[in-house]
């Protein structure tokens, strides 16, 4: 498959603010974290070894009830496209639960409302980096929208999220 231009930029600058590039096949478990609610399956997020933001939003997610299996990756651009992530939703992070692609920094209350609810979709993600978002506290926190997709292409915004309201 061929990448255009701007995807390929697009790609290498969220790949850059995490910390470096990888392959799949040097996808290894980190470590299972804390251990979940039972009723809430695991999260399999893959990232850079280096990412800061990821880390906190896997800690976000284990406050949460989440129990996490992070694996490092040095080919994350791969994993992204097997899993579907629309390019315009791409972040730093991909996440697999019980059927679901979660890319980016999808608060856990959305993951738990798609969880509950089963929509008829591919996943939900948080598109590039937002301030305020999981992972990515800020003392200037801006609103910003969690997206769904669907196999075919299609997005419709899950949820507005304003964190100044929390």
């Amino acid at each position: 498959m061929k990448l255009s231009r701007p995807l390929v930029l697009i790609c290498t600058l969220i790949a850059a603010a995490c910390g470096g590039s990888e392959t799949a096949e040097s996808a290894e478990p980190l470590l299972l974290l804390a251990e979940g609610s039972s009723d809430l399956p695991t999260v399999l997020v893959y990232k850079t070894p280096t990412c800061g933001c990821c880390n906190g939003w896997i800690e976000h997610l284990r406050a949460a009830g989440f129990t996490v299996d992070a694996r490092n990756t040095t080919d994350l651009m791969t994993i992204k496209m097997d899993a579907g992530v629309p390019t315009p939703m791409m972040s730093c992070h991909t996440a697999l639960v019980d059927g679901y692609v979660i890319e980016g920094h999808v608060p856990a209350e959305q993951l738990k409302r798609l969880l509950a609810e089963r929509p008829d979709l591919a996943g939900i993600a948080v598109p590039g980096m937002p301030a305020g978002s999981p992972g990515m506290e800020s003392s200037n926190p801006q609103p910003y929208q969690v997206l769904s997709f669907d196999n075919e292409g299609n997005a419709a915004v899950f949820a507005d999220i304003d964190p100044g309201d929390r």
